[in-house]
């Protein structure tokens, strides 16, 4: 049971990249699934996270209005559609997944000491340039 990542690669700024989180051995049904991105020399921080039941999403307010989460539950996949690329969107992205029901919480990495979630994906590289 796992989480793998794909689509990432390099972009001009202003291009797009839609980036991909496909669950092997299980069902992401139950789950709600954060993206997650890591620039170089600095902590991982919340992108984009969907609910596992309503479809409630939260997006970051650095990336509102570019980047969206969406759910294909036919497809087990959870995809972040990533549009009009900055090079500071350039790092490592992660996706998780976990049965929290605060998605906000999930984002913002406030789940309290010592939470865990689930499942991450080993990460995929988007490189932006300018």
């Amino acid at each position: 049971e796992h989480l793998v990542e794909s689509g990432g690669g390099a972009v001009q700024a202003g291009g797009s990249l839609r980036l991909s989180c496909a669950a092997a051995g299980f069902s992401l049904d139950a789950y709600a699934v954060g993206w997650f991105y890591q620039a170089p020399g600095k902590d991982r921080e919340g992108v984009a996270c969907i609910s596992s039941d309503d479809g409630r999403t939260y997006v970051d307010e650095s990336v509102e209005g570019r980047f969206a989460i969406s759910r294909d539950r036919a497809k087990n996949t959870v995809y972040l559609q990533m549009n009009s690329l900055k090079s500071e969107d350039t790092g490592v992205y992660f996706c998780a997944a976990d049965r929290i029901g605060n998605i906000e919480a999930m984002c913002l990495q406030i789940t309290g000491l010592g939470y865990e979630y689930d499942f991450w994906g080993q990460g995929t590289q988007v490189t932006v340039s300018s």
